[in-house]
């Protein structure tokens, strides 16, 4: 599959340790060219500095596109447009528009009281700022705060009419998902790029706890299947290659031509399945 195109997921790393596996794992994979490249933006941008530091130095350095992920939850907007303003002057043209996610102790999302009720308010000020690349979020499986799946594409679609450039979405278990959630979204008029969040599997646990976290159920039969991988390593990694591969082929065949991998800062099967499909 020479048409295809990747990109990557990495979080910023805090310690010196981590800086040098971050880094490992850029060097491993930039071979594959990918696209781009995103960096995750902690809970109430608690990552805020080594976010913006991490992608302007994997541009810097490598050349490769980054966008750094920023979010709006418990933040007024002087300080979030400040932020964006200072993403810009560290050479990172493209953002990553989130709300955030919810606060660990379970509170509802809180609006700040000058701040931006939500990512498609967040994307139409950051147009304001300069002219930004953004990118928003999809969930195949559904938002963990759906209320229903025509909302969720009525919120889509105000996101890319606010100026979104392109859509990334959550991870998921089943192509079809994509597929709906992609074929729906056409039908409301939405022509944006929707480009499928791939997660390879590199620890079972930590997998079903990132599931639980955003509100996806993993089919029973593939949680069957998970059972007992994490003491075998070896059996895990293929199984979680193939699985991959098995995914994005069949998305392949659907005209689905990026991927967008979320590395975990670890390079081996994402490496692995960028091969694989023919990067």
């Amino acid at each position: 599959m020479r048409d295809i195109a990747l990109s990557f997921e990495f979080f910023p790393p805090r310690t010196e340790a981590a800086r040098a596996a971050l880094w490992s794992t850029v060097a491993e994979l930039a071979p594959l060219a990918p696209r781009l490249v995103t960096v995750t933006y902690g809970a109430g941008g608690t990552t805020r500095d080594h976010t913006e530091s991490t992608a302007a130095a994997i541009t810097a350095q490598t050349g490769i596109p980054a966008a750094a992920h920023l979010t709006c939850v418990d933040t007024d907007r002087a300080t979030t447009l400040a932020i964006a303003r200072r993403f810009w002057q560290a050479g990172l043209r493209h953002i990553v528009a989130l709300r955030g996610d919810k606060p660990r102790n379970g509170d509802n999302c809180a609006q700040h009281r000058d701040g931006f009720a939500n990512a498609r308010d967040l994307v139409a000020a950051l147009k304001t700022v300069a002219p930004f690349e953004i990118s928003v979020a999809a969930y195949p499986d559904g938002h963990p705060d759906s209320i229903g799946t025509e909302a969720d594409l009525d919120y889509l679609k105000a996101k890319i009419d606010a100026g979104a450039d392109q859509i990334l979405t959550n991870f998921f278990f089943d192509a079809d998902a994509f597929l709906r959630l992609r074929d729906r979204a056409a039908q409301v008029g939405i022509n944006a790029p929707m480009i499928p969040g791939i997660m390879p599997i590199v620890n079972v646990a930590q997998l079903r706890n990132f599931a639980q976290r955003c509100g996806l159920t993993i089919p029973r039969e593939f949680d069957q299947q998970l059972d007992g991988l994490d003491e075998v390593p070896e059996r895990r990694d293929q199984f979680a290659l193939d699985f991959a591969l098995t995914l994005c082929r069949r998305l392949h065949a659907e005209g689905v031509k990026h991927f967008h991998i979320y590395t975990l800062n670890r390079a081996t099967l994402p490496r692995a399945l960028g091969a694989a499909l023919g990067a």
